[in-house]
């Protein structure tokens, strides 16, 4: 019985070991492969999909007790669809063969003609899988229309933010990218910098906030009535966790361990204390209470500022891109309140501004790798705020369109009753509190 026995676990393990010794046969060894830089940027991947469920808990916690799931499942259901559109047809359009400094082609859609352990292109020295940058530059791509749920929150139709975030993250975030991150895009010869994505990322989500908080028009009852967040709490969780996240976001830009990689550790971390600091005591100063909401929001703003300048920057510089964030983010969104624009939870406010302050003040205060006006390169400058206007034009005008496609079509708002009744139950047949 034991001998039998033995052999019924022996020639499954060598059947299984067979088959894997068969599997590995058919990939290429890697040897040029650094596995260090390899370990780091899975682990840096794995860091930037956290922020979107970190995300989820931030919005929600801002919105009522009535909308929590509905503003949760905007960050969950882009984990879904982009991570699909990204290996269908998303990554070769944005990284793809390039086509006129614009776009790229469908040379890669789904994956084809790329090896598992394929050297990434173009990269320099130790290289790293190419699936591992597929992988890493997908997590960039869910977040980002993630980010602009902010500004419809409460009152869009799930069914038209599905449909929305397919056709932007194809026409509005995929053209970007390639423009600023493919060395054939345009802005990428013109020598544009974006370390992590202040302009590919922030700019375009929060610009196209601006568009939808205006087209969706005021939730009911704004701003006479306070729509006050119901879960401070969450967001605090939410903020720590897109800190947290961040620490991959921004370094894993460089793509392996380096200077430049712990550069923006360091100038990440820097910025966001600042911004943070800096946000709460604008709130101790005027509504004489250190607010948590405000020094979640400036924590963010910083986050979002120093992205584009995270690698070219030190700590000090770091420091006054956050308090300038911190400022500027808080001026921008107190200026949006007060002309009636209602966007839910400051996408715009601190995404799109503190993505513009960022991307402009990388021109000024670069140091690392590229020069900025402080260190000789005044022309640098003007590359950041040619890449900023581009971004700013363009992700509006194609978020526009596409928002009014499926307005006259499928309509993008819900009715009067279902926004009293609260997103939860009237789309989604649920709720978060019993």
């Amino acid at each position: 019985m034991m001998g039998k026995r033995k052999w019924r676990i022996i020639l499954p393990a060598a059947a299984m070991l067979s088959l894997s010794g068969l599997a590995n046969a058919q990939i290429p060894s890697g040897a040029n492969m650094n596995a260090a830089d390899s370990a780091f940027m899975f682990v840096c991947a794995a860091l930037v999909l956290l922020m979107t469920p970190g995300l989820a808990l931030f919005y929600g916690g801002m919105v009522r007790g009535k909308n929590v799931l509905s503003s949760m499942m905007h960050s969950f259901v882009a984990m879904g669809i982009i991570s699909l559109q990204w290996v269908l047809l998303g990554y070769s359009l944005a990284f793809g063969p390039d086509h006129g400094g614009i776009i790229g082609d469908l040379h890669w859609f789904g994956l084809r003609h790329m090896l598992t352990l394929q050297p990434l292109i173009g990269a320099e020295g130790h290289q790293i899988p190419h699936y591992l940058f597929v992988l890493y530059q997908g997590m960039f791509a869910i977040i980002t229309p993630a980010l602009i749920s902010g500004a419809m929150a409460e009152r869009m139709k799930f069914k038209a933010y599905v449909i929305f975030i397919l056709l932007w993250a194809t026409l509005v975030y995929d053209p970007i990218c390639h423009w600023v991150w493919n060395p054939g895009g345009w802005l990428f010869k013109l020598g544009a910098l974006d370390f992590a994505g202040g302009t590919v990322v922030h700019m375009s989500s929060g610009f196209t906030a601006l568009v939808i908080a205006l087209m969706l028009g005021r939730r009911k009852g704004f701003p006479d009535e306070p729509l006050l967040p119901h879960s401070l709490p969450l967001c605090l969780i939410g903020t720590g966790l897109l800190w947290f996240g961040w620490m991959g976001f921004n370094p894993g830009s460089a793509l392996q361990i380096n200077e430049q990689a712990i550069v923006a550790f360091m100038s990440t971390n820097a910025a966001a204390a600042s911004a943070a600091i800096t946000w709460m005591m604008l709130d101790w100063i005027g509504f004489k209470k250190p607010t948590a909401l405000g020094t979640a929001s400036g924590a963010v703003a910083g986050l979002v500022a120093i992205t584009p300048a995270a690698g070219y920057v030190g700590p000090l510089s770091a420091i006054i891109i956050g308090a300038v964030a911190g400022f500027f983010c808080r001026f921008m969104v107190r200026w949006r309140t007060r002309r009636g624009i209602d966007d839910s939870l400051d996408a715009f406010g601190v995404h799109g501004m503190g993505g513009l302050a960022g991307a402009l003040l990388t021109g000024v205060f670069a140091s690392y790798a590229s020069k900025g006006l402080l260190h000789g390169d005044a022309a640098q400058l003007g590359k950041q705020i040619l890449g900023a206007l581009a971004t700013a034009v363009y992700a509006p005008l194609v978020s526009f369109i596409i928002l009014k496609t499926l307005d006259l079509t499928i309509g993008l708002r819900v009715n009067g009753q279902e926004e009293f009744q609260g997103l939860d139950l009237a789309q989604h047949g649920e709720a978060a509190y019993e």
